[in-house]
């Protein structure tokens, strides 16, 4: 088999990945990775509610209101969590059809004006709308409209504009990443050699 290619981009951490770190992407992609992967431990909590929430409604006969809305808040939770995770390795869909047939260069310089002039903005405004929205109902205290379902909303609230914030600093990072590329700026980190060995001498 011929050797897979590889990019010549200094700073290139992952394999096949072009787009090079420096030393503000590589810190903030650590700590939302970690993140993502801790709120991946909550699909576990959720499952555990779930199958509570079935064995007292068919087993007990006793439906249970706030065992529904806290399996929905926690899903609602993880999957506002993950969202920078999806971000930070691309695992996000793309739907622009043509962005494969542009040159690397291309693909950079539309994603970094993307992330600056539409993606971040709106990012930031959600979560300037979303902060009041969430400071609100701590304020008053709000709790479910149903009579046994769940107090303090205010602490599933807050985890839209705190999911929305880990978004906006995983934009920051891939917007940094892409002037990187584009005009060595921040200034690359270097690929450490024994991952640059393990790349190139890969089948």
């Amino acid at each position: 088999m011929s050797a897979a290619p590889v990019s010549e981009t200094p700073g290139s951490v992952a394999p096949g990945d072009p787009l090079p770190h420096n030393r503000l992407s590589h810190w903030l992609d650590r700590a939302l990775v970690a993140i993502g992967e801790a709120s991946a431990w909550i699909w576990l909590l959720v499952l555990a509610v779930v199958l509570a929430n079935v064995f007292s409604r068919f087993v007990l006969a006793r439906g249970s209101i706030a065992l529904e809305e806290l399996s929905w808040h926690l899903f609602g939770a993880v999957l506002m969590l993950s969202l920078a995770y999806a971000v930070v390795r691309d695992d996000h869909v793309r739907v622009d059809v043509l962005r494969e047939k542009f040159s690397l260069r291309s693909q950079a310089m539309i994603e970094l004006l993307a992330i600056l002039f539409l993606a971040l903005p709106i990012v930031v405004l959600m979560v300037d709308a979303l902060v009041p929205f969430a400071y609100q109902a701590y304020i008053y205290d709000e709790r479910s409209q149903a009579p046994s379902g769940l107090p303090h909303r205010f602490i599933f609230k807050s985890v839209f504009p705190l999911g929305l914030t880990l978004v906006a600093l995983a934009l920051l990072s891939r917007a940094s990443r892409c002037s990187t590329f584009l005009f060595n700026f921040p200034r690359a980190l270097a690929a450490p050699r024994h991952d640059r060995d393990r790349v190139h001498a890969q089948p």
